[in-house]
């Protein structure tokens, strides 16, 4: 069986699970975010924790495309979509603002980090770059911080917000009530060379979870 095959009956048993799950979510909180196989997904920590990357739900079409990883001829870096459909890109670890919760539940804060290494970043926590100067675009990058929620970590967390029948990236930080952010979706953008690079975008990206582990 052929990845292709293999993540189109996952993301179908996904729609199953997410099926028989919604009936007996607890209304006192936001719901569980769960992989492509029904299960809840569980938050890393600072050293470690349960890795999952991040996939396109739909993985066929004319202009099929991979998972994430980080660019490598861009300093600081960028987070950019595999070329490769059958990519699964880089693990992530996604960590919560409240370190206790050991479940990653939509519209919460999380922070997302990159499991690997980086030629000229240190930190491999996702956060909103500076808007940039030729596109005007707002790129996703790293060289984030984990934790620390405030004013001076307001562009290191995302959200993870069901969407369609699956989920999309989205940007809107509650860590600071006194920040003026913006609130939009995390999308892909082409470059000039046909890189597709993660940005602030009004088309959300649908993506699934999938453990490789």
């Amino acid at each position: 069986m052929n990845n292709k095959v293999l993540f189109t009956t996952s993301f179908i048993l996904f729609i199953l699970f997410q099926t028989n799950f919604c009936f007996c979510s607890a209304k006192s909180q936001p719901s569980a975010v769960r992989d492509i196989f029904g299960r809840k997904l569980r938050s890393g920590g600072i050293i470690g924790g349960i890795g999952y990357v991040i996939l396109p739900a739909i993985i066929a079409g004319p202009d099929p495309a991979g998972g994430f990883l980080i660019s490598n001829n861009t300093c600081p870096p960028q987070v950019i979509q595999d070329d490769d459909e059958f990519s699964h890109g880089m693990v992530v670890y996604f960590t919560p603002l409240d370190l206790k919760k050991g479940v990653i539940r939509t519209s919460s804060d999380v922070n997302i980090r990159f499991f690997g290494e980086s030629n000229c970043s240190s930190s491999l926590v996702w956060k909103i770059q500076e808007k940039d100067a030729l596109t005007g675009e707002y790129f996703v990058g790293v060289g984030g911080v984990l934790g620390h929620p405030g004013p001076q970590t307001v562009n290191s967390w995302f959200k993870i917000e069901e969407y369609k029948l699956a989920y999309k990236l989205r940007f809107c930080p509650s860590v600071c009530k006194t920040c003026k952010v913006i609130c939009k979706d995390v999308g892909i953008v082409k470059d000039k060379n046909g890189k597709r690079r993660l940005a602030l975008s009004d088309v959300p990206f649908e993506v699934i979870f999938h453990s490789p582990f």
